[in-house]
């Protein structure tokens, strides 16, 4: 039973607050934020700006923004994000 209660407990390292980068500021904002958020704030924006290839899901077409962010990229994957997305976080 006590498996369970800590299989959800939080993960100390994902919670620590992390510094964007201003590229990525200018998306998720200058405070400092837990990595789950930095990407929820993502997703906002990209849905926001409707950013999804409507054909493939998991493609994220890059504004001016987001390019600051995927290094110049103007096409990204889901999973390709994230490791953008790491190395704007401190």
């Amino acid at each position: 039973m006590s498996e369970s209660k800590e299989a959800r407990k939080p993960n100390a390292a994902l919670m620590k607050p992390l510094q964007p980068s201003p590229e990525l500021a200018a998306i998720v904002g200058a405070a400092p934020l837990p990595r789950p958020e930095v990407v929820s704030k993502v997703w906002e924006y990209i849905k926001k700006h409707k950013l999804q290839n409507p054909q493939n899901k998991r493609e994220i077409m890059a504004d001016e923004k987001l390019q600051a962010v995927f290094g110049g990229k103007n096409k990204v994957s889901m999973f390709e994000m994230n490791k953008h997305l790491a190395q704007h976080l401190k």
